[in-house]
């Protein structure tokens, strides 16, 4: 047995947790509603984001184009309570089920996935779907 395979397989099969930073040290983080499996968003993580999500039980991220990082709802007081977290296979993506208050999206919208792409005549385009506004992003970020 190789020492890479060996490495991998204690990252697949065994219990410490070794997350799998990228190069520029983060790891995608998936967001859904704990109570309808939702998606509700995709972000991103740096180890101190991750380690405060698992310390606080609240959704802690790192933004790429501010380039710093923010808890979830510190703005708008939509804040998400961490449920559940899991890691992907080889620990380079997280997956947290969470209890939403108000609105995931920046938009003002419940998630950031409020438009289905359809393909018509082989050109995709895009269509609103669950596009409510929850809140008026002007009126919450000032």
């Amino acid at each position: 047995m190789t020492s890479s395979h060996t490495h991998s397989h204690d990252v697949e099969e065994g219990l410490a947790f070794q997350p799998k930073f990228d190069a520029s040290g983060l790891v995608t983080c998936v967001a859904t509603d704990a109570g309808n499996g939702d998606v509700l968003m995709v972000a991103h993580m740096n180890d101190e984001a991750l380690r405060k999500t698992v310390a606080t039980g609240e959704a802690w991220y790192y933004s790429r184009s501010r380039r710093k990082l923010w808890k979830k709802g510190e703005s708008s007081g939509h804040v998400q309570r961490v449920v559940e977290m899991r890691m992907d296979c080889d620990q380079d993506a997280v997956w947290i089920k969470v209890e939403q208050a108000g609105a995931a999206c920046h938009t003002g919208r419940r998630s950031c996935f409020y438009r289905a792409v359809t393909g018509e005549g082989g050109e995709a385009k895009l269509t609103f779907v669950d596009a409510d506004k929850v809140f008026d992003p002007a009126k919450v970020y000032r």
